[in-house]
């Protein structure tokens, strides 16, 4: 599509190369990415009155990449009385010949402007942030894979307000309450003089016809203005054909506004292409919005998100289902209720429905699989409507709470309104000596997580940040030392823990620093007394990773040349090492460095004879293999590291676990 019409404004602008279009793509044919619409494409046409009465028009571009047969299509719905287009986009793959082809490594649609309108980025409720100007992306230094130093403009908007350096990362967020993120006009580069009306789609690549029947009911729905704002907003208004659950995260607005259907930007699993895959993603809502000049720009924003609600408009999806191949109708649908007896300690108790038998994380295993997640209010309830019939996984879990409620074959079907009842209980080793971190499946809370920039007034989080600005070196010269009772989380521990700092994406220490075991060795320090672990038998130290980044990277790929491909994670008591971690290539995440503290999580329990443990001053040192590197064929740090949620150890006089009951 190379144009989108507002009140005579074209948002894409004019059509330069890949720029002025909104596409779909993926990273999906044997040598990498592929846009469909320019091999064979065909196209089709529809346009009715749907169940409510409201008309409709609709485009369906189908193509094929011809050397392997992958189909791509990309389906848009223009629907009367409204200002945004409804999206669909399938792939699928039928070839007996090659019934394995590669992973779907990444799928997605791009909003891609040639147009100088748009003057900010927003990601949710609280991160937007000016676009950098023309002079400072004119005069930007690169440091890191699609990073860049801004700060050779001072004047720019995007330095004074959000930070010195700009990447792509700084502007992602965890799936699990977003609804709406795009880009903001503020009317300062726009000429406008026209009452609020629709959207207009005159052309589409390569198939050029007239859409005006679809504006009906659209011209003079709103007031005349001199100056107007514009928005341009991707709605998840449905999550349910993503994968990874509310942990994932992923890219959303660059300057480009993408709807990244599937990626492993931050690690997460990818669906494999094999014969037989066919799989249609959304239904999302690419909604524009047009408010007169001074309107605060949280108010275009709520509303875009009033659409964020899977009930909405589920009649006209419905109506049009027999276009939209595997689109699943009301009536192979149901409500899904939960009453659930939580831990006293929960706070922001969530339920997630995934692919049964395997961590919600995984869910990409079975492409057939579909995903759900619900807040589970003070009473214990959640409700889910619209969950589609088949079997699931629950899964529960909160903040302040280590490990997660799990319960296999959950059956879901249609007719009847579904209720569970579930008890959890905390997962127990005994008596709990200390704890660090709060569990949230995030190492925010820890320095440069969650805390916010106080040198700019937009005060972004500061993992947001390029990650390099913050030396560790300089922080810790001596390295990490944490005196349990006495140290601050928030100061005293970093976001992340590397085995090597500096050197390679690094444009502040360009040369590598492993000191003498001062990076990769965190002490952990604690005091006991006798009848804190007198007659206990055994210890258990919990590890809970909001990410952990492997030789493997982002790819989940073995590599027998990397060394630590396969991490080896060692935790030593007392100057006695326990059996180390070895967490495998395919759990591992490129995390802290896209500018997350929430990735693929992961946990493990070191358990040992409590004999090991002592009267008095007591140390636990956490370790990573020293100076462990992988190669990076992007511009990005080649340092293996772990991102903490939380640490735990217990005493007790054998194996405890929480208990779970469902009816």
């Amino acid at each position: 599509m190379d144009a989108i019409e507002l009140d005579g404004e074209n948002l894409l602008g004019t059509r330069s190369g890949s720029t002025g279009i909104f596409n779909l793509d993926c990273y999906c044919i044997p040598s990498g990415f592929w846009t469909p619409g320019s091999t064979q494409p065909t196209y089709e046409l529809y346009s009715g009155i749907d169940s409510t009465g409201t008309s409709y028009g609709g485009i369906k571009m189908s193509d094929t990449y011809t050397a392997t047969g992958q189909i791509l299509e990309q389906y848009w719905f223009l629907r009367d009385g409204e200002t945004g287009l409804h999206v669909f986009s399938r792939i699928a793959y039928y070839n007996e010949s090659t019934p394995f082809l590669r992973n779907l490594q990444e799928f997605r649609t791009l909003f891609r402007p040639n147009s100088q309108i748009w003057t900010h980025l927003v990601t949710n409720g609280v991160q937007y942030a000016p676009l950098p100007g023309t002079k400072a992306k004119g005069n930007e230094a690169v440091v890191q894979d699609a990073t860049w130093y801004m700060g050779n403009t001072p004047d720019d908007p995007y330095v004074q307000e959000e930070a010195d350096y700009f990447t792509k990362y700084t502007f992602q967020d965890t799936w699990r309450n977003h609804d709406a993120h795009g880009m903001y006009a503020d009317g300062s580069l726009t000429t406008d003089n026209s009452t609020f009306g629709g959207v207009r789609i005159p052309s589409f690549i390569g198939f050029p016809f007239p859409f005006s029947f679809l504006m009906k009911g659209l011209e003079g729905a709103g007031a005349s203005c001199k100056s107007h704002l514009r928005l341009e907003w991707m709605v998840l208004n449905t999550k349910e054909t993503y994968f990874g659950g509310p942990l994932h995260s992923d890219l959303i607005v660059d300057g480009i506004v993408y709807n990244y259907i599937v990626s492993n930007h931050h690690g997460d699993q990818t669906p494999n292409i094999t014969n037989g895959f066919d799989r249609t993603f959304g239904p999302q809502y690419l909604y524009f919005n047009h408010f007169p000049a001074g309107t605060d720009l949280q108010i275009l924003r709520d509303d875009a998100v009033q659409f964020a609600n899977p009930g909405w408009n589920t009649d006209f999806y419905d109506s049009i289902a027999e276009f939209v191949p595997n689109y699943v109708t009301s009536k192979e649908r149901t409500t899904w209720n939960l009453q659930a007896d939580l831990p006293k300690n929960a706070i922001r108790p969530i339920a997630v429905l995934a692919q049964n038998g395997v961590d919600f994380q995984d869910n990409a295993f079975d492409t057939t699989a579909y995903q759900y997640w619900a807040e589970i209010d003070k009473g214990g309830h959640a409700t889910i409507p619209r969950v589609k019939a088949g079997t699931y996984r629950l899964t529960i879990y909160a903040d302040g709470v280590f490990g997660q409620y799990i319960q296999d074959d959950v059956a879901v079907s249609t007719g009847k309104v579904e209720t569970v009842q579930v008890k959890w209980e905390e997962e127990s080793q005994g008596v709990e000596l200390f704890r660090i971190g709060t569990p949230d499946k995030s190492s925010g809370e820890y320095r440069h997580g969650y805390e916010l920039d106080p040198t700019h007034p937009r005060h972004p989080e500061q993992y947001r940040i390029y990650w390099a600005v913050y030396d560790f070196v300089d922080e810790f010269p001596e390295g990490i030392t944490f005196k349990v009772g006495e140290s601050d989380v928030g100061k005293d521990l970093n976001y992340v823990h590397w085995s090597v700092f500096g050197g390679y994406a690094n444009s502040i220490r360009p040369e590598s620093y492993y000191g003498d075991g001062n990076v990769n060795n965190w002490t952990i320090v604690f005091d006991l007394e006798m009848s804190q672990f007198h007659q206990k038998q055994q210890a258990t130290f919990t590890v809970q990773l909001a990410g952990a980044k492997t030789a493997a990277g982002n790819t989940d790929v073995f590599n027998a040349s990397e060394p630590h491909a396969n991490l080896a994670y060692t935790v030593n008591v007392n100057g006695k090492d326990l059996e180390p971690w070895i967490i495998p290539y395919y759990q591992s995440s490129s995390c802290a460095v896209r500018s997350a503290v929430i990735c693929y999580n992961i946990a493990n329990k070191f358990v040992f004879d409590t004999s090991l443990l002592k009267e008095g001053e007591n140390k636990i040192v956490l370790s990573l293999p020293f100076n462990a590197t992988d190669y990076e064929s992007a511009v990005l740090p080649n340092s293996v590291y772990v991102q903490y949620d939380a640490l735990r150890l217990e005493v007790g006089s054998g194996l405890k676990c929480g208990h779970k009951r469902a009816t």
